[in-house]
């Protein structure tokens, strides 16, 4: 598999330049700016070195190898855009002790943001607009998402799709982030 510091570093910073980017465009300023920084610790940096492949996730492949994946336990704990930070222990359902909480729509956009940045970095030359709410779809069986926070998100990818960046970004902007819930 090898180790490979300079690609990897190369790949996770032209994720994040792309996620600041698009949340500078909807007015996420502070998220922008501190996007994944969690990925430049050694706790995941290091693992991201050697898992790195150039066309998924070092998560992924970590998972693939140990049957789990160290770095995404340390970075989910720790990056409120990911659905999995907002799981807890359900308070109203008996049958399921563990449920997803609504998230806040600043993360629900930040989230957004981080897909279309990771289609764009995974798929390269060959990405549309299409592939963010793709792959959304072949998983959301088995995300623990609140079901409003999924509602959102696919109707986000939705606009993607069928609008493309430049509506979608106004939207976010000017209708998604001014609503309470």
């Amino acid at each position: 598999m090898g180790f490979h510091p300079i690609k990897h570093f190369k790949t996770i910073t032209e994720h994040k330049k792309l996620v600041m980017k698009a949340c500078f465009r909807v007015g996420l300023y502070r998220q922008g700016l501190l996007h994944d920084m969690s990925k430049y610790l050694p706790s995941e940096f290091l693992v991201g070195c050697r898992y790195w492949q150039g066309f998924q996730s070092p998560n992924n492949a970590e998972r693939e190898a140990k049957g789990y994946s160290s770095a995404w336990l340390h970075h989910k704990g720790r990056n409120k855009h990911h659905f999995e930070y907002w799981i807890d222990y359900s308070v109203k359902t008996k049958g399921h002790p563990m449920e997803g909480m609504r998230m806040p729509r600043r993360y629900v956009a930040e989230m957004l943001m981080d897909r279309i940045a990771a289609s764009k970095v995974y798929n390269g030359d060959a990405y549309t607009d299409a592939d963010p709410l793709d792959y959304f779809q072949k998983g959301k069986q088995h995300y623990m998402m609140h079901p409003a926070t999924e509602r959102q998100i696919e109707k986000l990818l939705t606009i993607l799709k069928d609008n493309g960046e430049a509506y979608l970004y106004w939207y976010v902007k000017n209708v998604f982030l001014r609503r309470r819930f």
